[in-house]
């Protein structure tokens, strides 16, 4: 029986390799609007994160997630993914 391939994805923080499933998903949609897409299924471009506000700080330090979505996000949306990372 073959075995189901796991998707794996790599962190935009620390730049480890997880499960899809570990990490937290940030998306930016067609309208330009950057949001965390906790279910997975939100259209849009995604970027990876681990679900800690270490990696938050990492990735924002060093723009991964700038770099990804090959725009400059606001300080205020990365305000907002750290508030929704800590419930």
């Amino acid at each position: 029986m073959k075995q189901k391939k796991i998707p794996l994805r790599k962190c935009n923080g620390c730049g480890e390799q997880k499960d899809k499933r570990e990490l937290v998903r940030i998306v930016k949609n067609a309208d330009g609007e950057i949001n965390l897409d906790l279910t997975g299924k939100m259209s849009g471009r995604g970027a990876y994160i681990c679900p800690n506000a270490e990696c938050l700080k990492m990735a924002r330090k060093s723009k991964r997630i700038d770099k990804a979505f090959e725009t400059a996000v606001p300080d205020e949306v990365y305000d907002k993914i750290e508030e929704q990372l800590k419930k």
